[in-house]
């Protein structure tokens, strides 16, 4: 396996606009054994600005066996975030998520969506903001993004969710993915990762 740093600004897969400043690319040209497994073995995304960790399968069984971690929730991920408001206490927001009815570049909460849960508790209480820890237990297309939204605490530099004028200047959304915890697919070792706050973000 590779565990990837990824910076903010770098699309992880080749889409319409971007078809070769990928991490998928590099990843390509860094392994070219990559070529013959789904996605180079990239085994989740993070959207395009938030920077952190993501695993990176280097073979076949190493994939199928971390497809199947993920998808019966074994890898723990963690991320830090800013959200607009304060928060009482931490939570859990579980609710379907679905491409938003009208908008195709957005997510929304939607009735039939598929399953989604996302679980934070505060780190700390500022005066109109909640610096908060958040873990997934699945991985949606924005996930933590909509979810947060959806309880009225947008993350910080959030255009797209945010729902009015932002109150604090950030260059990007406050969101990054920093633990990483998982067995190897081989071994079976517990490996743990963990990313420091982003530079920009620390700013």
């Amino acid at each position: 396996v590779f565990v990837v740093n990824k910076p903010a600004g770098l699309v992880v897969h080749p889409g319409a606009g971007n078809a070769d400043q990928t991490l998928q690319n590099a990843l390509l040209a860094l392994d070219a054994k990559l070529a013959v497994l789904p996605r180079a073995g990239i085994i989740h995304r993070l959207d395009k600005d938030t920077s952190g960790l993501l695993i990176v399968a280097r073979t076949l069984p190493a994939h199928t066996v971390l497809v199947r971690m993920l998808e019966q929730r074994e890898i723990h991920r963690g991320y830090e975030a800013i959200c607009r408001g304060v928060m009482t206490a931490g939570g859990t927001v579980d609710a379907p998520i679905d491409r938003h009815p009208t908008d195709r570049v957005r997510m929304a909460v939607r009735q039939g969506g598929r399953d989604s849960v996302t679980h934070y508790r505060v780190i700390k209480r500022f005066r109109a903001h909640t610096h908060v820890r958040v873990q997934l237990e699945t991985g949606r297309t924005h996930q933590i993004r909509v979810h947060l939204s959806a309880i009225g605490h947008s993350v910080v530099g959030d255009d797209r969710y945010r729902g009015g004028r932002e109150s604090l200047p950030c260059p990007r959304p406050y969101l990054h993915a920093e633990h990483l915890g998982f067995d190897h697919p081989v071994t079976g070792e517990r490996l743990s990762f963990d990313s420091e706050l982003a530079a920009d973000l620390a700013e």
